[in-house]
């Protein structure tokens, strides 16, 4: 089937879905593959609970004479094809966003502050893939304004390939930094694939470009592009300082040297998302977003998803950041912490994962800085933190710190939880 035929289907549809446990009346599903899972064995099953038509790539399960089925030669393939026809259908002004660290923080604080005067379609959650972002795409009404589309990477020619299918029109990369390095060889592999946005936007006729003019690896990347500029020089389109951060932050922003000075006190945690929420003011600027709204969706934002969140219990203060790692967000997490006046400070960190040959060193660096530094009480979990040179205390997995928070639970502490996602972090919370 041609891809117009298969848009007019697709209009048809009142959405899509390649979860055969959830269809809703009238939808497409896609019969998508995994490594342990073949969405085409699902088809019949999704077209008994309600959706209207099934993409499949497998001809056994296309039923001969039922027009309900759609064979294709790849499901995958056809669902990122059918996203970009119908982004220019549409013609919906994006927002392409990608980065090492803090694009999904930033991305929901971009989308906090437009949605204050447009109607905003956004990635949910991290959906950032070659997966995720047909997914939010196909999602696209012709009422909404904007769309700020998330791109995440863990290996060369990702965001490249992402890009071709959004098709964005605005971008930003919010930051480069070590993380997977497996995938992307090197530091400088990492440059590169964040800077295929910037290489995206180059070739097309308008196209815009916001960047943080503090971070020399991204101005240095950013040749021939139309920059809107945020950070901490007056003369920026939109510029600022931090003003506390005991623990949320708080900080003051104006637009250029001679603009009214506003004051925003945040529910976020570290001076790290100083930059992420200059990002958002730019873009809510850019897009004709009134400051003082723009003021108000900063301040309303709660971050979730163990990004950033802080938690009192009876016993402690926790700050959650144990979703993702990697050294870079390691450094700064820990460099924040450091600043902060509280009392009884307490580390648990978990292994920074796919970071190939340079997991050694890595680890060693942040092992050193502790050292440094005045923790009251640390625990590191997972091997390669066992391996690096220190005196702190160690355990294998979480599943041990579990143990060790049941026999010796911590009392009166501020905590910072960091660590990759994979050493399941999250599951200490309830325990402290």
């Amino acid at each position: 089937m041609k891809l117009a035929a298969l848009y007019q289907i697709f209009q048809e549809c009142q959405s899509v879905t390649t979860d055969s446990r959830n269809c809703p009346d009238g939808s497409l599903f896609i019969a998508l593959k995994g490594e342990s899972f073949n969405g085409n064995a699902f088809a019949k099953l999704a077209l008994d609970s309600g959706c209207a038509y099934a993409i499949v790539d497998e001809a056994e399960y296309a039923v001969e004479g039922d027009r309900r089925y759609i064979l294709v030669d790849d499901c995958l393939q056809t669902m990122q094809q059918l996203a970009n026809y119908h982004r220019r259908q549409l013609g919906t002004r994006v927002i392409g966003i990608t980065g090492t660290n803090g694009k999904t923080t930033t991305k929901e604080l971009i989308s906090s502050v437009l949605c204050k005067a447009h109607y905003v379609l956004y990635t949910l959650g991290n959906l950032n893939n070659h997966i995720g972002v047909p997914t939010t795409l196909l999602r696209l009404k012709p009422e909404h304004d904007l769309a700020v589309i998330e791109m995440g990477a863990n290996h060369q020619g990702e965001i490249k390939f992402l890009s071709e299918i959004a098709e964005p029109d605005y971008g930003i990369i919010t930051n480069v930094g070590k993380a997977h390095l497996e995938g992307f060889g090197s530091f400088e592999g990492v440059i590169k694939t964040k800077g295929e946005l910037y290489d995206f936007l180059r070739k097309k006729e308008e196209s815009t470009v916001f960047i943080h003019h503090d971070n020399s690896y991204l101005m240095n990347i950013a040749g021939g592009l139309n920059l809107v500029s945020y950070g901490t020089q007056d003369d920026l389109y939109v510029n600022g300082h931090i003003t506390d951060n005991s623990p949320y932050l708080a900080f003051e922003w104006k637009a250029g040297k001679d603009g009214d000075i506003h004051q925003v006190r945040t529910q976020l945690i570290g001076e790290y998302n100083f930059p992420n929420a200059l990002a958002a003011i730019t873009i809510g600027r850019f897009f004709g977003v009134e400051a003082k709204l723009i003021d108000e969706a900063l301040a309303e934002y709660t971050p979730q998803n163990n990004r950033s969140q802080l938690k009192k219990t009876d016993d402690n203060t926790l700050i959650i950041d144990a979703y993702n790692a990697n050294p870079t967000s390691m450094m700064a997490a820990l460099q924040n912490f450091r600043n902060m006046t509280v009392p009884h400070k307490m580390l648990i960190l978990g292994d920074m994962r796919e970071l190939g040959a340079e997991s050694a060193v890595e680890h060693q660096k942040i092992a050193d800085y502790i050292k440094e530094s005045d923790f009251e009480k640390v625990w590191l979990v997972g091997e390669q933190f066992a391996a690096a040179q220190h005196s702190f205390k160690t355990y294998a997995n979480v599943q041990e710190v579990i143990k060790e928070l049941e026999a010796n639970k911590p009392k009166g502490y501020t905590i910072l939880i960091k660590g990759s996602n994979g050493i399941k972090l999250s599951s200490t919370v309830e325990r402290l």
